[in-house]
């Protein structure tokens, strides 16, 4: 068995109109869409990062840049993808997300990013489990300027 850690963080960007906030390749409405490169999906890059972790091949850098940069790929699955590729003959067993933020409310969303992030790795949804906090409002992500997430993967 193996363990991964993974960890993303975004800002809002309260000017871009165009731009939807993507959570766990879940849309979430009515709320400011996080800085980046491709969709700032968070989730998916914690996730992402975590593969990485257990692989020992990074994702998020030179290749998501090429796919994003160079192609014009900008869906954070996509790069999720990519870093499956590496687990070869291991599976991930169990996922375990921590979300940090002020906003969106991240509880009524829960079942569909469960659902989509089941849908990406192939488990099943009663292995990925998602928590979220304001953390009280002691870091910025708490005090409504972005959204922090962490994820632990389980690889057997």
């Amino acid at each position: 068995m193996r363990v991964g850690i993974g960890q993303d963080s975004h800002r809002f960007d309260f000017n871009d109109k165009s731009k939807k906030l993507i959570l766990g390749g879940v849309v979430f409405d009515d709320c400011a869409p996080l800085e980046g490169n491709s969709d700032a999906d968070v989730i998916l890059h914690a996730i992402t990062n975590a593969i990485s972790g257990v692989t020992c091949v990074n994702i998020l850098g030179k290749i998501s840049d090429e796919l994003c940069l160079d192609k014009g790929i900008k869906d954070s699955s996509v790069y999720l993808l990519e870093a499956l590729k590496y687990l070869n003959d291991k599976k991930i067993v169990h996922v375990s997300i921590s979300i940090e933020c002020l906003v969106p409310k991240i509880s009524p969303k829960i079942p569909d990013m469960r659902k989509s992030i089941s849908n990406l790795l192939s488990i099943t949804e009663d292995s990925i489990g998602i928590t979220a906090t304001t953390g009280e409002g002691l870091t910025q992500f708490g005090q409504g300027k972005g959204i922090q997430a962490f994820c632990c993967i389980t690889v057997e």
